[in-house]
């Protein structure tokens, strides 16, 4: 039983017969024309397999080769994919991202910066607890004695400075 042109059939057995007859070359071609990339040319002879079986109707071995359209097809996909790669930014791996300097390098620094403004934000006197505290790492009574004040204004002051600093990081969208 023989399928009738148009039909299903025909068109299934037109598209083996297309590519019984050319991929192997195609696909050559195809591999030198992506620098030997085997599986950017076998997506390049797939779409080209493809669209001469959308025109399967139109080509006719009979009145012109097929070969010379399939050919040509090939090439100006390679060309169209290259177009595309080169104006696309460039994909990086994983191997790649460990090269650049480390996120959280990136992240203490912003931090750094978040804290910072928010620390600019305090009064002279709150800020200049929180220095002595928490940065230089002195006790209450090392503060009070560099700072010219009692132990227990140093404590209170402690107190609504970490308050008033919470309330400027939120402020920033640091801390709820």
């Amino acid at each position: 039983m023989r399928a009738r042109p148009g039909s299903a059939q025909a068109a299934d057995a037109g598209l083996r017969r297309l590519y019984d007859e050319h991929a192997a070359v195609l696909l050559a071609y195809a591999v030198r024309l992506t620098d030997g990339d085997r599986a950017r040319a076998e997506d390049l002879v797939q779409e080209t397999l493809l669209r001469a079986w959308r025109k399967l109707t139109d080509l006719d071995d009979d009145s012109r080769p097929i070969r010379p359209w399939l050919f040509t097809v090939v090439q100006r996909l390679a060309i169209d994919a290259h177009r595309a790669r080169r104006a696309r930014p460039q994909e990086v791996g994983d191997a790649m991202l460990a090269a650049i300097s480390e996120l959280d390098e990136v992240e203490h620094t912003l931090d750094r910066i978040v804290v910072t403004e928010a620390l600019r934000s305090l009064s002279p006197d709150h800020r200049a607890v929180l220095v002595e505290t928490y940065y230089r790492g002195c006790s209450v009574a090392e503060a009070a004695s560099v700072l010219g004040i009692p132990p227990g204004t140093v404590k209170s002051r402690c107190y609504y400075a970490l308050r008033a600093l919470g309330l400027a990081l939120a402020e920033r969208g640091v801390t709820t």
